[in-house]
């Protein structure tokens, strides 16, 4: 797996904000206890930054990822019961837009 050391660091960071706040808070709340908790384990983390998404040479709009760590790993987080099929296709195209 690519970026394997970054991605367990989110994991468990992730898992750390969820044991303090613990469930049913809104999805901000712990986007930015999760930047708190990361940026403590030394990773440069950026919010919201902005990626112009293009059609025909056209711009079409903008996509915005919550978070991206070490200019190298997408992290979207969600307040959900379980993953779908929605959040699957959204990760895939952040993927392929950045």
């Amino acid at each position: 797996m690519h970026h394997a050391e970054i991605t367990e660091n989110v994991i468990g960071a992730a898992m750390r904000v969820l044991n303090v706040l613990k469930p049913g808070l809104d999805e901000k709340l712990y986007e930015n206890a999760l930047v708190i908790e990361l940026e403590s384990l030394g990773h440069r983390v950026e919010q919201q930054t902005q990626f112009p998404v293009h059609y025909r040479q056209q711009l079409i709009g903008t996509l915005i990822p919550d978070l991206i760590v070490d200019n190298a790993v997408i992290v979207d987080p969600k307040v959900a019961v379980a993953f779908n099929d929605t959040h699957i296709a959204q990760m895939l195209g952040y993927l392929n837009i950045t």
